[in-house]
């Protein structure tokens, strides 16, 4: 496979090698900065913080297999970082208008992303990678160095806690205020 070979490479100190693992993976974990992130400049940032640390680090990666598991890693320990940072910077509620609701569901979408974003760090890892980046729940608990059924209690949980936050009541029944 032409990733391992690149992983190999990379390991060895090739420069060109590891840009190349960087391009082949750049949609996915921009996709991911952005989830935890939930604007394009942290995203950006989180990536380039992801980017650098991993270029340092490479040489400590043990299994070529699971580059794209240890590099995953490392983007969420800096999404974590580039969040405290942020809440140290600026106020929790600096939201602009959001866009009316319309046909393509935009003001959904963002509720789902602002909820996502209030779980807690283990709940949201969890959700982030099963439902946004379609990796198993074994992969995840490699990701997040835990068992498998921790993977999906933290997916359960995550899961009821997101279906409070968006109006949905507990066994499926409406909230009713």
């Amino acid at each position: 496979m032409k990733e391992t070979r690149l992983v190999r490479k990379a390991i060895k100190g090739n420069v060109k090698a590891f840009e190349e693992l960087l391009i082949l993976h750049n949609e996915q974990l921009y996709r991911t900065a952005f989830l935890y992130a939930g604007n394009r400049e942290d995203a950006l940032d989180i990536v380039q913080e992801t980017s650098c640390k991993a270029f340092l680090a490479i040489g400590q990666l043990k299994n070529e297999q699971y580059f794209l598991t240890w590099l995953t890693r490392i983007l969420i320990h800096c999404a974590y970082d580039v969040l405290k940072r942020r809440k140290l910077e600026k106020p929790v509620e600096q939201l602009t208008e959001l866009p009316a609701a319309g046909k393509d569901g935009t003001a959904e979408k963002l509720d789902l992303m602002e909820a996502v974003a209030q779980l807690k760090e283990q709940h949201r890892a969890a959700i982030i990678l099963f439902y946004y980046q379609d990796l198993a729940i074994s992969e995840i608990a490699r990701m997040m160095d835990i068992p498998e059924n921790t993977v999906k209690t933290y997916l359960q949980r995550g899961r009821k806690e997101l279906k409070i936050k968006l109006g949905g009541g507990q066994d499926g029944q409406e909230n009713v205020s």
